[in-house]
Formats: C-alpha cells, sequence, structure tokens
C-alpha cells in the first residue's frame, strides 16, 4: 500500500491517491472527514482554519460505502482559492503581464532558500506553496483510510500531546485506549493529563501576546498489533524505522523515539530491556514496555509507544528573523503571513495518522491484501498461531 498527495497551499485542491487498499473494506466519508476535522482544531491555531472547512471528496475506488480495490481518490477543495486565481492560476500569463505576489525573500527555518536553489526558482512562492504544512491535510485523508483498515482488523491507534513549551504532561499508564482517546478528543491542546491543560493554555497565550512561537512532543499509542510485524532481515523492512522516517517527514519535526527513548543512553541495560513471560490465555508478553513495542525492527505485542518532536514555527510575529533577498541580496527581517503561535496539538493528529498508516502498510505487505475478508482471516489465524507457539 502507498500513497501520492498533490497540490498547493493557495491551489484549487489537496489530492491523495492510496494504491493497494483491500476489496471489500467498508469505509465511510464521515469517518475520514472526522480526522480533517480533528487536524483543524487545538488551541493555538491561526486564522486558516477558519478560511478552509476541509470535506473530502471520493472520487475513485470506492463504491456503495466498499473499496473496490482499485485506486482511491481523495480531493479537499480549497475554499480560499478564489482570492487566489490570478496569482495560482495554471494558464500562462497574457504577454506583458507580470506575476502578482511575487517572492524572493527566504524565511529561516522553512524550505524557502534550499528549494529555490534545488529547483531554480527565482521566485520562492513556487516552493513554498507545495512546502506548507497544508499538504498535511491531504496526508492526514490517507491516514484515516488506513485507520479504518486497522480498526477493522482489532487494532486502534491514538495521538495526543506530552509537552509544549517545557510543560510536561503526566504518564497515564493506566488509561485504557478507549480512554485516550476520548481525553484527547474532549482537551483543547489535545492532552490526557488534565493537571496541566490550562498551564499549557497560558504559555501559548504569552507567547502568541510576545509574538513568538512554541513548540512540543507529540505521542501516537497504539494496540492491538500482533507481534513479528516488520522484519529483521533488511533494514527497509524494519517497522520502527519507517514509522521514524513518516515522523520526521511531518512539517517541523525534528526527532523520534520508542519506549524510554533518549532516556535509556542514561539507564542501565537492567533498566532498559523488557523481559518475556508466557501464558495459555495471551502466550508470550512482555513484563514491561520500555522499548515502546519494538524488538529487532519488529513489533513484539505489546502497545506501540512513539514520540516525535514538533519544533516551534519559525514565523515570528514579532521581531522576525533575519535572512537575505536572493535578488537584491540585502539583508531583511523575514515578511510575517498569518501563521499559528503552537501548532503542536494539530501535528498531534497529523503524526497519529502518518504511524496508522505505516502499521496498516506492514500488515499488507505480511498477509494476504486482494480482499478484506480473507486478510481479517489471516490476521487472525496468525493471532491464533503465535499465542500458541
Amino acid at each position: 500500500m502507498r500513497y501520492l498527495t498533490a497540490g498547493e497551499s493557495h491551489g484549487k485542491q489537496l489530492t491523495t491517491i492510496i494504491e493497494g487498499v483491500p476489496a471489500g473494506l467498508s469505509i465511510q466519508i464521515d469517518e475520514i472527514n472526522s480526522s480533517l476535522l480533528r487536524r483543524q482544531q487545538g488551541y493555538g491555531r491561526g486564522r486558516r482554519q477558519q478560511i478552509e472547512k476541509d470535506l473530502v471528496e471520493i472520487t475513485s475506488g470506492i463504491r456503495h460505502g466498499y473499496t473496490l480495490g482499485s485506486p482511491i481518490s481523495l480531493v479537499i477543495k480549497n475554499d480560499d482559492f478564489k482570492h487566489w486565481t490570478d496569482i495560482m492560476g495554471e494558464e500562462p500569463l497574457e504577454e506583458g503581464t507580470e506575476i502578482r505576489r511575487v517572492v524572493t525573500k527566504p524565511r529561516p527555518g522553512h524550505a524557502d532558500l534550499n528549494g529555490a536553489l534545488k529547483y531554480g526558482h527565482r521566485d520562492i512562492r513556487n516552493v513554498l506553496e507545495r512546502s506548507s504544512a497544508r499538504e498535511t491535510a491531504a496526508r492526514v485523508a490517507a491516514g484515516a483510510v488506513a485507520k479504518i483498515l486497522l480498526q477493522q482488523l482489532g487494532i486502534k491507534v491514538c495521538g495526543y500531546v506530552k509537552e509544549i513549551g517545557g510543560i510536561k504532561a503526566k504518564d497515564q499508564d493506566n488509561l485504557s485506549i478507549e480512554e485516550r482517546i476520548e481525553r484527547a478528543q474532549q482537551s483543547p491542546v489535545m492532552v490526557l493529563d488534565p493537571d496541566v491543560e490550562q498551564e499549557m493554555m497560558d504559555k501559548i497565550d504569552e507567547v502568541k501576546q510576545a509574538g513568538n512561537s512554541v513548540g512540543g512532543v507529540c505521542e501516537v499509542y497504539v494496540e492491538g498489533m500482533p507481534a513479528g510485524i516488520g522484519s529483521y532481515v533488511h533494514y527497509d523492512r524494519k517497522l520502527d524505522a519507517r514509522i521514524a522516517a513518516a515522523v520526521v517527514s511531518i512539517n517541523a519535526f525534528k526527532g523520534v523515539e520508542f519506549g524510554l527513548g533518549f532516556e535509556a543512553a542514561r539507564k542501565l541495560g537492567s533498566e532498559v530491556h523488557d523481559e518475556i513471560a508466557w501464558n495459555e490465555k495471551k502466550g508470550y508478553y512482555r513484563t514491561s514496555n520500555r522499548l515502546g513495542g519494538f524488538e529487532g525492527g519488529m513489533t513484539t505485542g505489546m502497545p506501540i509507544v512513539v514520540r516525535g518532536v514538533m519544533k516551534p514555527i519559525p514565523t515570528l510575529m514579532k521581531n522576525p528573523l533575519r535572512s537575505v533577498d536572493i535578488n537584491t541580496k540585502e539583508p531583511f527581517t523575514a515578511t510575517v503571513e498569518r501563521s499559528d503561535a503552537c501548532a503542536v496539538p494539530a501535528a498531534s493528529v497529523v503524526m497519529e495518522h502518518v504511524v496508522a498508516f505505516e502499521l496498516a502498510r506492514a500488515i499488507l505487505e505480511q498477509f494476504s491484501r486482494d480482499q478484506f475478508s480473507k486478510l481479517k482471516k489471516a490476521v487472525d489465524e496468525y493471532r491464533e498461531e503465535i499465542r500458541c507457539f
């Protein structure tokens, strides 16, 4: 299974094409729209979220609520495009007409300068329109389809916020995944720990007032993945490595860890590894989950726990960063457009969906995938097989 996205931030639409979804999977459009709505929420978001109301249109691959086995095409129209037709239109300009709103001033912390150098663009708008985090809406749509597939296989995925601006949520290890999902959806900052919720919002208000921005840490928690998904045989089949790559591919993410993560560097071996046990009901299991559900690039059957670090958004409303105009080579302070003081809550939704896609992709590589009924039977039989191994 794989997907491809297309579209620019202020273009007509975002398009997602997903290939490899089995036939016969039940999909309701409201389930995808629910994920898109969650991505637009979260304390600290800017005005763009009030302009765009992301709703998906299914244009192929699904008939009467079930997948056909052919590529699925999902479209998210940009309502704001009507104000950008003369700037982002595809038609050639009339002779003597100049391109409107040409951008020659690269912003620090964005793809602007590197993209212009790579593709030879003198108008940086050709870079920033595609490198915008607006593209993550298309990825959430793809991940929503993956989540639906996983859920019907008994695998549940939940994303939430662990830290904003140095304010850390306490671990909520006693919560079931259903409780995690409910708490995250009820919280304005999508945090599980109610004791830090207001403190996080106050921090966001503080940095917004100062014209600054703040980052944080997101966590994704997964239950129901059977052991042995992924592979130790080849580097590019290690599932934790694939997840790590997917998480870092999200705009502004700069680090990933599983389980104890970087804390393992400060502990002894006896404090890091998960001992193995067995009983008739569970089969093999670990007595702890310090490694976050992975060993040797494969799932252990324990909950998957993965965290991603999001840097503060580089667009600053006050005291903007300095840069250099690519035409004049003169220094300037970076231009300011609408921006978020904090996008960590929304990023947790994006991370949830990119992780879900990698899990679904790994499941479909390992088991029969042409028909969903055969896939479910194969996964169920495998679960029983490893339980009795």
